[in-house]
């Protein structure tokens, strides 16, 4: 059976998946911070990690989340529109990158590369919602 997905469709499964996966190393720092059974539990109400990397990777996850809630529907916006182009499946590789840049900067700690990186990602989305405004 062949899959053949748009360029757009495939960054957006692509950006769900790394997504998807940003959990992992802040998981296995729990586990190690607090052992197997009690990292299982409900997390206490405010603990943070204690390695600071833990707590970059899980507020770099967040917002991985929060700006995939706005790319997803841009996505699937231009191919139900059929406004998919060039530029739109560029703007969604753009956006796949900048936001692995951002996570891996953010859990560096480079402040100002990490909002470059934002910035990146950001102009993407004003790019896909611009075509899908028909302003470019």
């Amino acid at each position: 059976m062949t899959n053949t997905l748009s360029p757009e469709i495939y960054w957006l499964v692509l950006t769900t998946f790394l997504t998807v996966l940003m959990w992992v190393p802040y998981i296995l720092n729990r586990v190690m911070e607090l052992g197997l059974l009690k990292a299982m539990q409900t997390p206490e109400p405010g603990r943070t990690p204690e390695a600071d990397w833990a707590y970059r990777n899980e507020r770099a996850h967040k917002n991985a989340i929060e700006n995939l809630v706005i790319f997803a529907p841009l996505i699937l916006a231009i191919a139900i529109t059929g406004n998919a182009s060039p530029l739109t499946a560029m703007a969604a590789q753009v956006y796949f990158w900048a936001r692995l840049a951002h996570f891996a900067i953010y859990v560096a700690g480079i402040p100002v590369l990490r909002t470059l990186a934002f910035a990146v990602g950001f102009g993407a989305e004003v790019v896909l919602a611009l075509v899908l405004l028909g302003v470019i």
